[in-house]
């Protein structure tokens, strides 16, 4: 019978699986306890939570929020970074601190939205522009060939208008 202390871990551990757009499994291999420490304040203050797990507890917390086919990944001593707002920002932010300290921190997979992701693929997340940076993108790509319709619109009014422009300029010369 489980114990009760570790049914709440699971329990705790599946509602962020829940709750996280993204989870990224880091194996913490070689770090120091301060080396963590440091770690998991850079990281909390970009609203990225860095938990060091069991991994019975986060198989059992993976099946319980849905996602058995995660279990895979859950092999050797790992933590997981928690994302809850911007999905490439726990794997940059790993990635970040690890090339920053020259420290080596091992990406090993991850769950983004949903999906069950390789370390390559959450590599590739991370070199992902922030959401707002998108956006930004986004519009200007869409913005771009509406202010050149506006232009070529308005090129014809614009002639026009200096033609008449320069038509009183004569008559009020003759």
């Amino acid at each position: 019978m489980a114990r009760p202390e570790k049914i709440e871990q699971v329990a705790l551990l599946a509602g962020k699986l829940r709750n996280a757009k993204v989870a990224v499994l880091a194996d913490y291999r070689g770090l120091t306890v301060a080396q963590l420490q440091e770690l998991r304040t850079k990281l909390r203050g970009q609203a990225v939570e860095f938990r060091v797990v069991k991994n019975t507890i986060a198989r059992r917390a993976a099946v319980d929020a849905g996602h058995a086919d995660w279990q895979e990944s859950l092999k050797g001593p790992l933590a997981i970074a928690f994302g809850y707002d911007d999905i490439s920002s726990p794997s940059r932010l790993l990635g970040e601190w690890s090339r920053a300290t020259r420290l080596k921190l091992e990406i090993m997979g991850g769950l983004v939205e949903g999906r069950v992701m390789g370390p390559d693929q959450v590599r590739q997340i991370a070199d992902l522009p922030s959401r707002e940076v998108l956006i930004a993108q986004l519009l200007g790509t869409l913005q771009s060939p509406i202010a050149q319709l506006v232009g070529t619109i308005q090129a014809p009014v614009q002639q026009l208008v200096g033609l008449l422009e320069a038509y009183k300029n004569k008559l009020e010369a003759a």
